[in-house]
């Protein structure tokens, strides 16, 4: 039998390979610039019919809490603090979700583990 050049198994030519790399540059190239647009985007989300706002930044950095004075009640602390726990969920859902569909965008959907 004669022996054939390239890689065994019949894998890629030498310049699919290069093509290949380019396009995994570009994409590490994109994603890094949308990963640096995300970082420094807030999302904000409240609770309680707005009684409660929160809000986060991409680093998943809580930026600011805003309470409506109604809900600062002294008798009732345990609802202020479920308030801004699901107002910083919430907040923290749509940073997240944003994130993996802008990613999904640039990398087709090859699949997840993004750190943001």
């Amino acid at each position: 039998m004669a022996k054939r050049g390239g890689f065994p198994g019949g894998g890629m030519m030498p310049g699919n390979m290069n093509n290949l790399m380019k396009q995994a540059q570009k994409m590490q190239k994109q994603m890094e610039e949308k990963t640096k647009e995300l970082e420094e985007k807030i999302w904000e989300a409240s609770a309680g019919g707005g009684a409660v706002t929160v809000s986060v930044s991409g680093k998943k950095e809580v930026t600011s809490v805003k309470l409506a004075p109604e809900v600062v009640d002294p008798d009732d602390i345990e609802m202020l603090e479920d308030l801004i726990v699901a107002a910083t969920n919430e907040a923290l859902r749509k940073m997240e979700e944003e994130s993996n569909a802008a990613m999904s965008s640039i990398t087709g959907g090859l699949g997840g583990g993004f750190p943001f």
